[in-house]
């Protein structure tokens, strides 16, 4: 699974440095057992990291965010939703959302599939090892076909205590530092939504020109090209456009239709119509403007809507 802007790697040393802020200096005891692992605990690392798994399985991004520190919280809360969708699959390596149940083995360590129509995941949690504040526990990821376990991913997860609470840490030698990776984030994620939104000027143009062609007029406004409420569709409500793009809202983007002059009947009569990011500078930078000609302009308004006079967007 590739996510773009991908974490940043760290070795195991950097790792280490880079969360003496977060743990306490490594004492001369150990509180574990011989092998450095303990029983599992309803509250310990491995139960969070099961609920982890089971939040980032059902993409249900408030539970996901439960188990991130402070700093990484904030951070999330400032992501497109499509970005914490796309950090969420990197645990459980699914493109779509699943049903997540867990069991535990013979030796009691916790089990959690991840149950999709295409494929089900099964992640095994092995003991955990304690360095002071932090927490490290292996895990196992296969299909759940894969009884032979011929394609096992092998990773290490971890964890550091915060506020009384195990929260996320590293994955793998993958450090959680989603502050340091907004910026990178940002920029992959605009790329994308621009396109959307061209796209989504692009559908509602076919839609308005359905609806002339049917009905002898413009639509009064984008909800009459939306899905109808109940029964068939209707000069109110034609059933052209989903309903985002409907209410004016979609990937991000703010969309606006404008009939131009005063006659909305036939061929002759205009329209505009605009794609302006809902948070410049994060779902977008560009702003999109369909001229009542139906040429496309777009250019960097810095959130404000565009203009014919944009350069043309080929």
């Amino acid at each position: 699974m590739k996510i773009r802007g991908q974490l940043l790697v760290l070795t195991l040393a950097g790792l280490v440095l880079a969360t003496r802020g977060s743990a306490q200096e490594s004492s001369s005891k150990s509180d574990s057992p011989p092998g450095g692992t303990v029983p599992v605990s309803s509250t310990g690392p491995a139960a969070a990291l099961r609920d982890v798994l089971s939040a980032a399985c059902s993409q249900t991004q408030t539970e996901f965010a439960r188990f991130l520190t402070a700093r990484n919280k904030e951070a999330f809360s400032r992501m497109t939703p499509a970005a914490r969708v796309a950090l969420m699959k990197r645990f459980v390596l699914l493109n779509e959302p699943g049903k997540a149940t867990s069991s535990a083995n013979p030796s009691g360590r916790p089990i959690v599939r991840c149950a999709t129509p295409e494929v089900t995941t099964e992640m095994q949690i092995g003991g955990t090892e304690f360095r002071d504040n932090l927490a490290f526990l292996p895990m196992e990821l296969r299909s759940a076909t894969d009884t032979e376990s011929t394609n096992v991913r092998q990773i290490t997860m971890g964890f550091v205590r915060e506020d009384g609470g195990w929260k996320l840490l590293s994955l793998g030698l993958l450090l959680l530092d989603l502050p340091a990776l907004e910026i990178e984030w940002d920029a992959a994620e605009m790329d994308s939504t621009e396109g959307s939104a061209m796209e989504a000027l692009k559908k509602i143009e076919e839609a308005v020109e359905a609806y002339r062609r049917k009905y002898s007029r413009l639509p009064d406004s984008l909800a009459s090209l939306g899905p109808p409420l109940h029964g068939s569709a209707t000069a109110n409500a034609a059933g052209l456009i989903d309903s985002d793009l409907a209410t004016g809202m979609k990937n991000g983007y703010a969309l606006r239709y404008v009939i131009v002059g005063a006659s909305t009947l036939g061929a002759p009569a205009k329209y505009e119509l605009s794609a302006t990011p809902l948070h410049y500078g994060r779902t977008g930078q560009r702003s999109f403007f369909r001229d009542s000609n139906g040429g496309l302009h777009g250019a960097d308004r810095k959130g404000a809507v565009g203009s014919d006079a944009d350069p043309k967007v080929e």
